[in-house]
């Protein structure tokens, strides 16, 4: 017999309602609530990127997703020769730490005399200066300024102020409203007296912003260089710094910012991935003009102790005694803004040249920055010959963008990107195929399918070697009903290179 009261089975009756109607409740707001939650989940997956009308470079993996029978491709410099003796008597077998500065059509050239080898901030060091309306043909200026070696007829544009020409590096103020006096800033100087800021209203004339040093922490005994960065919204400057591991001592590249280029923050160690750690002497690290949202470095990959010349062979090329037991060249890195470079490949950019006059300790630095000399071409510059009587700067040469390629070999392949929102209406194309290869873009959705109007069976065959090419489908579709809007681009090619892509 059950004695249960009735208020039991009422009671037991109304909870079972309630947590059925609270369920029902429950997973409602849940189905309702999902978009957010689920916009919420992707957010903090990591925003999807959004390229707007900016160049974008295979420089890194920034852009890639998948890569099917395709491979980047590094593409070394071509050598055009010496541009520039360094055979005044200010100038020398010591000149070093080049940095070039284009300002609409006048190239500026800016770099270490020292004719005899001194230790660091040694008073004979000079910073002389360059002039050309191409790049190309350079030629050094009487101004006047400083007496040297008994005479004011020289391109010497600071001297007497050891040790700041010992690395003094300049560059061209881009930041918005920046005083007309100011319009170039430098920095200079060594571990004993840290980085010293100076300014100029036209790169000849310069004076000290202040009697303090800006930078105290590194090493400095190498070009060490600053910017403006317009992504970030603040002075950058990439210093020579040491680091230990492995209980080995390297030479690396630290880095720190600033709001007003004499207040700087604690630097930071630079990291470089899951890279082989190697010795980096000079970094140039700058904004790439046509994308300075991406940073571009042509460092100095010192080997210490990796000798190529016999003592015999040094005395024949008159190489200093202390310069010819050491190797260097030249290594592509590039960076996003932060502490991080990106080595997508260890191999040299730049190999020293035929002739044992290239292997020797010092030689084949990079200058700083990376100019645009014709409507296709860029230059950058290299010291060559260190400490021989025949020292001087080389010019090398690649086309516009063509630093890297995603390359597709005769039987094709394919590239397909991470999704990314862009701005504009049109997709150009750097890129370079044979007479027999081709480039093919369909427009997919962030899931992987192809868009309506823009298929690959859609798109123009794009066939030649153009810096801009733009892309067309035969629907006649317009890029700008995407603005904004989530998408991957899926390229199909064959025999081809691919260098960069911008909306516009």
């Amino acid at each position: 017999m059950n004695n249960k009261p009735k208020s039991t089975y009422l009671n037991r009756y109304l909870n079972t309602y309630f947590n059925a109607y609270l369920n029902t409740y429950f997973f409602l707001a849940l189905f309702l609530l999902l978009p957010v939650f689920a916009s919420a989940q992707e957010k903090s997956a990591g925003e999807i990127p959004d390229l707007r009308n900016r160049l974008e470079l295979f420089v890194d993996s920034f852009l890639i997703d998948r890569m099917e029978g395709t491979s980047l491709v590094l593409h070394h410099p071509v050598d055009q020769g010496p541009v520039m003796s360094f055979d005044k008597p200010w100038e020398g077998a010591f000149c070093a730490y080049v940095t070039v500065i284009r300002e609409d059509s006048l190239f500026r050239l800016y770099y270490r005399g020292m004719p005899k080898g001194s230790s660091d901030g040694s008073p004979m060091e000079v910073t002389c200066y360059a002039g050309s309306k191409d790049g190309i043909h350079w030629t050094k200026p009487d101004l006047g300024l400083f007496e040297v070696d008994g005479t004011r007829n020289n391109n010497v544009i600071l001297a007497h102020a050891a040790p700041v020409t010992h690395n003094f590096s300049p560059f061209l103020d881009t930041r918005p409203g920046v005083p007309a006096g100011e319009r170039y800033k430098a920095l200079g100087g060594i571990s004993k007296s840290g980085l010293i800021a100076w300014s100029s209203p036209d790169g000849i004339h310069w004076k000290k912003m202040q009697d303090k040093p800006v930078i105290t922490e590194g090493a400095f005994d190498s070009q060490n260089v600053s910017f403006w960065s317009e992504a970030e919204q603040k002075y950058i400057c990439y210093f020579r710094t040491w680091t230990r591991e492995n209980g080995v001592n390297y030479r690396t590249v630290s880095r720190t910012v600033s709001d007003d280029f004499l207040h700087w923050s604690k630097p930071v160690e630079m990291s470089f991935g899951n890279t082989p750690r190697e010795q980096l002497y000079t970094n140039q690290t700058a904004p790439y003009y046509r994308a300075p949202h991406i940073y571009i470095s042509v460092a100095a990959r010192f080997m210490p102790h990796r000798q190529v010349l016999t003592g015999e062979q040094a005395r024949a090329l008159r190489v200093n005694p202390k310069y010819f037991h050491d190797c260097s060249d030249a290594v592509l890195m590039s960076s996003r803004g932060g502490n991080r470079y990106c080595r997508t490949f260890m191999e040299g950019y730049v190999r020293p040249g035929i002739g044992l006059q290239n292997w020797v300790s010092r030689s084949n630095y990079p200058a700083l920055n990376i100019v645009q000399t014709s409507p296709t071409e860029m230059s950058l510059y290299l010291n060559e010959d260190y400490a021989q009587p025949t020292a001087h700067l080389h010019r090398y040469s690649l086309r516009i963008d063509g630093f890297v390629s995603v390359n597709a070999p005769y039987k094709g392949g394919s590239l397909t990107t991470k999704p990314f929102r862009f701005n504009g209406d049109t997709l150009f194309l750097n890129f370079s195929t044979s007479a027999a290869g081709s480039v093919q873009v369909e427009i997919q959705d962030a899931g992987g399918r192809p868009l309506s109007g823009f298929s690959l069976q859609e798109c123009r065959e794009i066939i030649g070697n153009e810096i801009a090419k733009p892309v067309t489908w035969t629907s006649g579709k317009n890029l700008a009903t995407l603005k904004g809007k989530t998408v991957r681009l899926h390229f199909v090619m064959k025999d081809a290179d691919l260098y960069s892509i911008q909306f516009k």
